[in-house]
């Protein structure tokens, strides 16, 4: 295939919280059979087709560090503690160093996020120009979720319109993102508690 008409996209983890209901960073959690959640999300977005994996950390840093896929990128989010928005900020502008076409965003507390839905959304994109300008999300049952596709087009005014807890929600639902039903696959529910 030539690849100037090859898609590149890039995952991005967000799991820089603190983790105060769930009592302790969700990015140090482990499943049952002790995966590291980080290790799972991590691994969703390259199974599902993303070329190269940015790990956004906070709280605990260099412990999760350790627990992502050896060759994802790791970095922290300054002022993580004021909410969602800065880890997303952080995540995007580690994307701006690759020359990926699109990011799909995705939360360290989906542990049942399967590769099956990263690749359902990014599916309908896979041109370089049509996922350069992509806005889409996974739904379960009409509800919106992760996986979340991000043309490039989108990262910066992304970026420049989010604000403390506030994720990429209103920004999606107002340039009218694209519901990729993804019931069937199970796996959208973040986990809050242990």
């Amino acid at each position: 295939m030539d690849a100037r008409n090859s898609t590149t996209t890039v995952g991005i983890v967000l799991a820089a919280g603190a983790g105060s209901r769930f009592g302790m960073p969700k990015a140090l959690a482990r499943s049952d059979g002790g995966t590291p959640w980080l290790e799972l999300a991590c691994q969703a977005l390259v199974d599902g087709g993303c070329a190269d994996v940015v790990v956004v950390l906070g709280a605990r840093a260099d412990a999760a560090e350790r627990l992502a896929l050896s060759d994802a990128t790791s970095v922290v989010a300054d002022q993580w503690e004021t909410g969602l928005a800065a880890s997303l900020r952080t995540g995007l502008a580690s994307a701006q160093e690759t020359g990926a076409d699109a990011a799909v965003v995705s939360l360290v507390d989906l542990p049942g996020l399967r590769p099956d839905a990263v690749r359902r959304v990014l599916e309908p994109f896979g041109e370089p120009d049509t996922a350069r300008s992509a806005l889409a999300r996974a739904t379960y049952d009409g509800r919106p979720g992760h996986p979340v596709l991000l043309g490039r087009a989108h990262w910066e005014p992304l970026a420049g319109s989010v604000r403390g807890d506030a994720g990429a929600g209103l920004y999606l639902r107002t340039h009218g993102a694209v519901g990729i039903d993804c019931t069937d696959l199970g796996g959208g529910d973040d986990v809050d508690r242990r």
